[in-house]
């Protein structure tokens, strides 16, 4: 499939997190524009501090897939600390942004074990200078979280951009 958002769990049965249902509306996603979020994950155990998350992000160029670089934080990048990058995001105490804070979805570590449902959300997409080789296309992303070399969840996403 080429074009048009998809989703899948790539992990082992054994992952204790796992994407349930996934939809992101428009297809494709504009920027600036609105996305609609609806998603549910179990989380079969509580993720904690240092949590590793590696994306890999490829682009369709013609019938080739491109694996693009980690520049400025966007890309095929690793984070070793996702929690460090949420307190800087949010800052710890101050209470999490909506839609998350009425769906008691948490938005900083440890992310306790549970069901996490977010009914269908809005979110404002800004108007932000992508760089010119992230802009308009296909992409295709295989994210893996995983805590002191345990895998935890991974996911791949399939989606198109189109930025104005």
């Amino acid at each position: 499939q080429v074009g048009g958002f998809a989703w899948e769990n790539c992990g082992d049965k054994r992952n204790p997190v796992v994407v349930q249902s996934l939809s992101v509306a428009p297809d494709p996603i504009t920027i600036p524009g609105s996305l609609r979020v609806s998603a549910a994950v179990n989380n079969g155990k509580t993720m904690a501090s240092p949590l590793k998350a590696v994306l890999v992000v490829e682009k369709a160029l013609g019938d080739l897939w491109i694996q693009l670089p980690c520049i400025d934080q966007l890309g095929s990048c690793t984070y070793n600390d996702v929690c460090s990058i949420l307190d800087d995001l949010i800052p710890p105490g101050t209470t999490c942004p909506e839609p998350l804070l009425t769906y008691g979805i948490p938005c900083h570590c440890p992310f306790k074990a549970g069901f996490y449902s977010l009914p269908a959300s809005d979110f404002d997409l800004p108007d932000v200078e992508l760089p010119s080789w992230m802009t308009n296309g296909n992409y295709r992303v295989r994210a893996v979280v995983s805590n002191g070399g345990e895998e935890l969840a991974c996911v791949k996403l399939a989606f198109s951009l189109q930025s104005h």
